[in-house]
């Protein structure tokens, strides 16, 4: 899974960034600092993964990764090349989802691109970039669209539908909020559109709201308003707060968020509110020579699951012994489970759910 970290100059992306990855990405006060993407890869956090690593002892330990990719910080004209614009774009076009981070704090000591303090017009300003670039996308596909209409009258749906959306960003509306049915939205993925990406609204707070309760904080009202209308999510972070901790040991962290009132860091809620934007759920894989995560679909059968793994495992499915993680630690061990009968034999049409513990038994 790969996210890109988007947002105004100065709004807190690469302190964000910074404090998820440990990745030591330059920031600075003054806008254009992050020129270059930024990649940071993170373990996914699993404590399913560290239980089973306890009971196996494994020689390998290989949680699910994401990739955090920190991209240039926008202004306006971005679509016709302003700054570096074309650049952003083009980096922004390769992400799954987006992380918009957007300034809900006042701080004199950090210069504002605009000079005060507006959520929502700061969601706007990327927003109308991402618009502009997103008609031009869709221009050369109803074109498209159009020169197939003469040959074939079963083209006419999809231009009406293409030519919907586009009304809906000619209003300044993202692709996202267009009402679709399943085929719809399926038509709609055939499109490289930056405003149809999952997308969630990190809303940047200063230590001091973020620990007197965000909902006071009138910017992250605002917030969320908006991304209600966006069909996207929303949740509140310190970027200061995840500096803080970046450095800490998980013992010294754990103490840390625990006298703060938190149960989990930032970067542990937005990876579980990007696995949820995106569908995702993870299975995992067990023994002495190894414990895995995968990450897959929500949704997936055991045969694409397996072939997750190895193309073999699918082409050669037999059949998938598995186990809920639950079950495994309600009585200590493997063996133990399969003495209870607790071990089931899943075939092809078998749905995989998260924290499932599988071997998949195959032959090619």
């Amino acid at each position: 899974m790969k996210l890109g970290i988007v947002g105004l100059p100065n709004v807190g992306k690469s302190t964000l960034f910074n404090a998820i990855t440990n990745a030591g990405a330059q920031s600075a006060n003054y806008p254009f600092c992050t020129i270059e993407p930024n990649v940071g890869v993170v373990a996914v956090p699993d404590k399913r993964l560290d239980k089973l690593a306890e009971m196996y002892e494994p020689e390998k330990f290989t949680p699910a990764t994401i990739e955090f990719v920190d991209i240039a910080g926008l202004v306006k004209g971005a679509s016709k090349g302003e700054g570096l614009g074309n650049k952003f774009l083009s980096n922004i076009r390769e992400v799954d989802a987006i992380v918009h981070v957007v300034r809900c704090f006042v701080n004199d000591d950090i210069i504002h691109v605009e000079g005060s303090i507006d959520p929502k017009r700061d969601i706007e300003t990327i927003d109308l970039e991402l618009i502009l670039s997103d008609i031009e996308v869709l221009d050369r596909r109803i074109d498209k669209t159009r020169k197939m209409l003469k040959a074939d009258k079963k083209y006419q749906t999809e231009l009406d539908f293409f030519l919907r959306v586009r009304q809906a960003l000619e209003e300044g509306r993202s692709a996202r909020s267009v009402e679709c049915s399943e085929e719809e939205k399926e038509l709609l993925s055939t499109v490289s559109l930056l405003t149809n990406k999952p997308i969630i609204f990190a809303a940047n707070m200063s230590e001091e709201d973020f620990q007197g309760g965000v909902e006071s904080n009138s910017y992250f009202q605002t917030v969320k308003e908006f991304a209600q209308s966006e069909h996207a999510a929303v949740m509140p972070i310190c970027a200061q707060i995840e500096a803080d901790i970046s450095g800490m040991e998980p013992e010294e962290k754990e103490l840390f968020l625990s006298d703060m009132g938190l149960n989990e860091s930032g970067l542990d809620r937005l990876i579980s509110a990007c696995y949820s934007l995106l569908g995702l759920i993870s299975y995992l894989t067990a023994g002495k020579p190894e414990v895995r995560a995968w990450t897959i679909q929500k949704g997936t059968k055991a045969p694409q699951a397996a072939g997750k793994i190895h193309t073999d495992f699918e082409r050669g499915f037999i059949r998938a012994e598995v186990i809920g993680f639950d079950e495994l630690m309600s009585v200590g061990s493997m063996t133990a489970a399969k003495e209870k009968g607790l071990v089931r034999s899943e075939g092809k049409e078998y749905v995989m759910q998260d924290g499932d513990i599988v071997l998949f038994r195959f032959n090619v």
